[in-house]
């Protein structure tokens, strides 16, 4: 699963996502992408499982990017545990996404796979995407 080799710091503020992506709203490697339409946290394990719905759909042919990664910690306290005694240790790690980014790309395969095995892989997101193709110059 996707993770950081190191980070600066071992526990983040939770924050909350503002706004529309800037950067990453393009496609900029493949032919066909899947968008983000709404703000939320994404884990890593999600981001693998829909990578391996995708990559088995097109039986490994074509190409994938993922254009997301997850480098924020998200800690957790122990079931049964009572309020204080500081802040949990980091459990998952999860990436914030924005409306408007594009979270995976795939080129080398008909429309029709690469938007079965978009779909596929929407299903294993916590998010509304949506497919996008590039615009043939």
């Amino acid at each position: 699963m996707l993770q950081p080799i190191r980070s600066k710091f071992r526990k983040a503020h939770k924050g909350r996502i503002h706004g529309v992506a800037t950067s990453g709203t393009e496609l900029n490697f493949g032919q066909y992408g899947l968008k983000a339409l709404e703000p939320e946290r994404v884990t890593a394990r999600q981001i693998e499982a829909a990578r391996r719905a995708m990559t088995r759909h097109m039986k490994r042919s074509g190409r994938v990017w993922i254009r997301v990664f997850p480098d924020v910690p998200v800690s957790k306290k122990p079931i049964e545990v009572r309020m204080g005694k500081g802040k949990g240790t980091p459990e998952v790690w999860v990436c914030r996404v924005k409306p408007g980014r594009i979270m995976f790309e795939i080129d080398g395969v008909t429309v029709q796979i690469a938007r079965e095995a978009l779909d596929l892989a929407a299903a294993k997101l916590p998010i509304k995407t949506r497919f996008v193709e590039r615009i043939a110059d």
